[in-house]
């Protein structure tokens, strides 16, 4: 698979796992299936794997120790978010980013995953009342110790991404992006590429509608009935724009997911700077994403895409109002 490189030199595969679904993020999942998904990913030459601490409440970091292999530990840059607080009924309880709770959390995850390092350790989010140099001061210590290789950021803006550079190297900032999700491109992968740090992007098949197999079902309200681009008065305007990327994807005997993946890893291709994140739990979907990393967009295929989905085209927001503000990437250039 063609590599990429994250920060100054990580490199990876130009498709990442993301692992999210196994622990249920989307709907049921098995862990048998998720295991072989996951050695299929790195046999395949997908070697960046994203988790997170919260996924599941440990089940993910559990099950990925399960499938990670002694043998394959080198060739697997695991990619672990912290912070991210909730409750035992699941909900929302806010975002940790304190010094002396890294530790804590580091601790834990290495001991679920059954390793003594994690890659790229990044906050899940900013924490809104402590200074982002005092987040990755902390994990700077943990790197100096050796429990961390590198540094990693999450939905934070430009004015943060430079903050947080100037206290340690950030290997990547892990940000939304798609044909459905453009914002990135105004300040955070201009800032990003300014600095020679990485961008992983996670959300390239819009939460499931860019597969272009996407159909309303039962469990959507719980899964996406709170994302605005589902609602109805909008969903509408967004299948029929799906549509239009189905006849392209045709032309070039692809999937309208694998057009999707393509496209943001064309955003790429110049620098070799992103890496497109593809969640995934079952084996026949890393064949998709494979053959995904293999398409490679001429001009007039990505001139086609963006008439058929100029910026902007697309209805509703990605997040509803409460959760958008929550997000440092979603202010100018990020405020604190």
């Amino acid at each position: 698979m063609e590599q990429r490189t994250l920060g100054a030199d990580v490199c990876v595969g130009a498709v990442g796992l993301g692992c999210a679904g196994m622990s249920g993020a989307y709907g049921r999942s098995a862990d048998e299936q998720s295991i072989a998904t996951f050695r299929n990913a790195l046999d395949a030459g997908i070697t960046f794997i994203d988790t997170a601490d919260h996924y599941g409440m440990g089940h993910n970091e559990t099950l990925i120790g399960q499938a990670l292999r002694p043998a394959d530990r080198d060739r697997a840059v695991v990619s672990v978010k912290f912070g991210a607080l909730f409750g035992v009924d699941g909900s929302v309880r806010g975002i940790n980013g304190r010094p002396d709770a890294i530790p804590n959390f580091l601790g834990y995850s290495l001991q679920r995953l059954g390793t003594d390092y994690v890659d790229i350790y990044r906050p899940a989010r900013l924490d809104p009342v402590v200074p982002i140099e005092e987040t990755v001061g902390a994990v700077a210590e943990m790197v100096q110790k050796g429990y961390v290789r590198g540094i990693g950021l999450s939905e934070v803006g430009a004015e943060t991404i430079r903050r947080a550079h100037a206290v340690h190297p950030i290997t990547d900032v892990q940000i939304e992006y798609s044909l459905f999700s453009r914002d990135v491109e105004d300040e955070i992968l201009p800032t990003c590429r300014e600095l020679g740090i990485g961008v992983t992007a996670y959300g390239v098949l819009a939460q499931g509608m860019l597969t272009g197999t996407w159909r309303p079902s039962a469990g959507d309200a719980r899964h996406r009935g709170h994302l605005p681009r589902f609602a109805a008065g909008n969903i509408e305007t967004n299948l029929a724009l799906v549509e239009r990327l189905r006849e392209i994807a045709t032309s070039r005997s692809a999937t309208v997911a694998q057009l999707a993946i393509a496209w943001v890893l064309a955003q790429g291709r110049v620098h070799r700077d992103i890496v497109a994140l593809v969640g995934a739990s079952r084996p026949r979907s890393i064949a998709e994403a494979v053959d995904a990393a293999g398409l490679r967009l001429t001009e007039d295929d990505l001139d086609a895409i963006e008439q058929a989905v100029p910026r902007g085209a697309v209805a509703g927001e990605r997040y509803a109002p409460a959760l958008l503000a929550l997000l440092d990437s979603e202010r100018t250039g990020g405020r604190r």
